[in-house]
């Protein structure tokens, strides 16, 4: 774990808030180089699946020309909903690293069930709440500016 990605995904969460969209952020390491990064752009595409994590898997997928990301980990500022998890634990990265765990507390219930081990993916190890304070006032200032649009 290196909380220099978890800044970067920061970053890229700081992206999606310029543009209106909820501010999650996702960077996906290989080999201790950043290989994808992605922001949510749901919003702006219209499209319920473009969250920062799938994008950032179609990203490296692409860098890495295979559908499987064995060696990645990901950083992401939000715990993923069950949609990304699925697509993390399809894509057999290693982690998840996030910032701030989802404040729906059944989230991590569903997806701690996700990314356990099965008959054809390895478990996906997940560690929450490593940048709670940065990734809680991003996402405050958000919704208190979203409440008063």
């Amino acid at each position: 774990m290196n909380l220099k990605y978890m800044d970067m995904a920061i970053e890229e969460a700081k992206k999606a808030f310029s543009c209106g969209e909820i501010p999650v952020g996702c960077v996906i390491v290989y080999k201790n180089e950043v290989i994808a990064t992605g922001y949510n752009i749901k919003e702006k595409e219209k499209c319920v699946t473009k969250h920062a994590e799938i994008i950032a898997v179609e990203k490296a997928s692409k860098v890495l020309d295979n559908w499987r990301l064995d060696d990645c980990d990901v950083y992401v500022t939000l715990e993923p909903c069950p949609m990304c998890a699925s697509a993390l634990k399809q894509a057999r990265v290693n982690h998840i690293y996030c910032g701030l765990s989802n404040s729906d507390s059944n989230n991590f219930k569903i997806i701690s069930e996700i990314l356990k081990k099965d008959k054809n993916n390895k478990e996906v190890f997940i560690t929450n709440n490593l940048a709670v304070e940065k990734v809680n006032s991003l996402m405050k200032e958000f919704f208190v500016n979203r409440r008063n649009s």
